[in-house]
């Protein structure tokens, strides 16, 4: 028996009193961290399983839509970001992909939440089973391709400047607290999910309307000085101006909001594992 599997048996009774603190979530990634690791690694693999090319699809897809931005973009559009007259004709390009990575990772994320029970019946009628990492092991698969993505925007910068500023090393402690609010809005939807089968519909449209009304095309200042603010007010577009101040333009990031935000997030994580907790008592009933 792996120690893995030995974590699985050894999870409470689905229909006892779960603790609800921070602590309980963080204890319980924890324990299971060799179950998430091998479920993640299945995942990433099983995607890939049957193709010719295999985890090589991770890394030519983004490779594939930088070309394709880059030429719409730079050669179609001659699309500039105004930046000052230096800027590169790939720059657009560049300062595009990383809106599109970060709306791409809240995206996939929200996308896959509603189905996280529903694809795993048997995890909640017939197995004992830690059913609160379900979210984690698909932001972990998430991440996987995102670092792939990021990868590809890295040796882009390289290609086409000449150099990568060495602010991008700020880009994991820009992304990361994105990381714990969409996993704490997973949690949210994968529980709604089992209750509400339309939510998977709901979640498509926000993240397709998500992706017009984040300043991933446009810049926060070419927009009304009335409309800014609410523009502020979505969650991606903070991190998406942030990821662009440390990789594209070089400079440090802004710690005064990345501390607000961290806070948001971490509130959201929290909130997202308790209503998650609170509500998977009744899924074997609904299932």
């Amino acid at each position: 028996m792996t120690s893995a599997t030995h974590s699985l048996l050894q999870v409470n009774n689905p229909h006892a009193a779960y603790r609800l603190s921070p602590g309980a979530a963080l204890q319980s990634v924890w324990k299971h961290r060799e179950l998430i690791m091998q479920m993640t690694k299945r995942e990433v693999i099983g995607r890939y399983r049957g193709s010719i090319m295999g985890l090589a699809w991770s890394f030519l897809h983004p490779v594939f839509m930088l070309a394709v931005y880059t030429f719409v973009f730079s050669v179609v559009f001659k699309a500039r970001w105004g930046v000052g007259d230096d800027e590169s004709r790939t720059q657009f390009a560049l300062v595009l992909f990383v809106g599109m990575i970060v709306h791409g990772v809240f995206a996939e994320m929200l996308n896959r939440s509603p189905a996280l029970i529903l694809a795993n019946v048997n995890f909640v009628k017939k197995v004992i089973f830690p059913l609160e990492i379900l979210p984690i092991v698909a932001m972990s698969t998430t991440l996987f391709h995102g670092l792939a993505s990021i990868s590809v925007l890295m040796m882009a910068c390289l290609l086409f400047n000449g150099s990568l500023q060495w602010t991008a090393i700020f880009l994991p402690l820009v992304l990361l607290p994105l990381v714990m609010l969409t996993l704490g809005v997973a949690w949210i939807v994968a529980s709604v999910g089992v209750f509400l089968r339309d939510i998977g519909e709901a979640v498509g449209m926000f993240t397709t309307v998500l992706l017009f009304t984040s300043p991933v095309f446009y810049q926060v200042t070419a927009l009304p000085e009335s409309i800014q603010p609410w523009l502020m007010a979505n969650p991606l577009t903070f991190i998406i101006e942030q990821a662009r101040e440390v990789v594209i333009w070089g400079h440090m990031p802004n710690w005064a909001g990345l501390g607000g935000y961290w806070v948001v997030a971490s509130l959201m994580a929290w909130a997202g594992y308790v209503w998650f907790q609170k509500t998977r008592k009744m899924f074997a009933d609904v299932l």
